[in-house]
């Protein structure tokens, strides 16, 4: 959990989040056991008023830039506003399942 515990750190700490969640979705791909290399997080921060979703992403990935040019293989990420949060009533968007792709699959 040391990915995952600096990944909730580094978001708490440079996006100030209402609510922020790191989920570790490592287990539903093609990955061993207890690895930390497929991450979702939701982030709701005051500092997404007036930024297209790309510009939110892009403000996520350069708070985790470390993270994402090292361990960490995959990132979703559902960045809101309070009001965009709220109108969904605090619901997200399920992840789909792996559908493979490893280099082992293909062999």
């Amino acid at each position: 959990m040391q990915i995952q515990r600096s990944i909730e750190t580094k978001l708490a700490e440079n996006l100030t989040p209402e609510h922020l969640e790191v989920i570790n979705e490592s287990h539903m791909h093609s990955v061993p056991p207890g690895s930390e290399s497929h991450f979702k997080v939701i982030v709701v921060s005051p500092q997404f008023d007036g930024l297209n979703r790309v510009r939110r992403h892009q403000a996520v990935n350069a708070v985790l830039a470390d993270e994402l040019a090292g361990p960490v293989h995959a990132l979703s990420m559902e960045t809101y506003t309070a009001p965009e949060w709220q109108a969904r009533g605090g619901r997200t968007l399920a992840s789909p399942q792996c559908m493979g792709g490893s280099k082992a699959d293909q062999a």
